[in-house]
């Protein structure tokens, strides 16, 4: 996976991309989960992304027919390599493939940089920055991850958090990023909690159990901080944490929220 590049401050405005198609090849393929694999593209045409936004990946089989599925970046910054991470999803049309069988040297199209209202820029000469609340489930951590990266990179002083709801210990994405966004915490600080629903890590003093409403009063940061919020997990996961927010006092006007089904 790429490391992002600095991002432009806001101080000298976000950059403006228009969305277009471009030719992209496989990179790189690896396991990311027992369900899932992370998959690099190559695209030389790349304009640069955000940390939050997505693509359209289109795959064209030898006979021409053509299927289209929206992923988030798991990358960003101004490289031309775009990191994907894709679950697989047993009665997709797409997934199954992504997961199974493409390969290095694969060919395939994307359309983007897509979706600003999810994004999240650092702004490393803030005097008084803004806390960020990252609250993900299962694959949801995608498109935070580049959040987190661009975070640590640009040793921005806002105070981050993720909470991250997953199965078991091998169903997290990224670990190995999260590990170095947790001990870069000295330079751009960031807490992370793990909740496992189904077994939780050798050693851990808190049992397995579903993400509640209490579990997350107690981590994430309280409404009177003006945190901005971002939630992206499966519709009833988000659905969910979104009621809870709300029943806690946070502010709507302060989450952004992404779901993501079956493809």
């Amino acid at each position: 996976m790429t490391v992002p590049a600095p991002i432009p401050t806001p101080d000298a405005g976000p950059v403006r991309r228009r969305p277009s198609w471009h030719p992209a090849t496989v990179a790189e393929v690896a396991p990311e989960t027992p369900r899932s694999r992370r998959i690099v593209l190559e695209v030389p045409t790349w304009p640069g992304n955000d940390p939050g936004q997505h693509v359209d990946l289109r795959l064209t089989a030898e006979d021409g027919y053509q299927a289209t599925r929206s992923y988030s970046l798991a990358s960003s910054g101004a490289g031309t390599r775009l990191t994907l991470a894709v679950d697989r999803v047993d009665d997709g049309e797409v997934s199954p493939f992504l997961v199974d069988d493409i390969a290095v040297g694969d060919a395939v199209d994307v359309h983007g940089p897509l979706g600003d209202w999810f994004v999240w820029r650092p702004d490393p000469a803030a005097e008084h920055p803004r806390p960020v609340q990252l609250i993900a489930g299962g694959s949801g951590i995608v498109p935070l991850v580049p959040m987190v990266e661009a975070h640590r990179a640009a040793a921005d002083p806002a105070p981050f958090r993720l909470l991250y709801a997953v199965r078991t210990p091998e169903d997290v994405y990224f670990r190995r990023e999260l590990d170095a966004a947790v001990a870069a915490t000295d330079t751009a600080p960031f807490h992370l909690d793990v909740v496992h629903s189904r077994r939780a890590p050798e050693g851990a003093t808190t049992p397995a159990g579903r993400l509640t409403r209490a579990t997350l009063a107690a981590v994430v940061f309280p409404p009177e901080a003006g945190a901005l919020v971002y939630v992206c997990g499966s519709t009833p996961f988000v659905e969910q944490v979104l009621t809870w927010l709300g029943g806690l006092g946070h502010d709507t006007r302060d989450v952004r929220a992404e779901r993501f089904g079956g493809t």
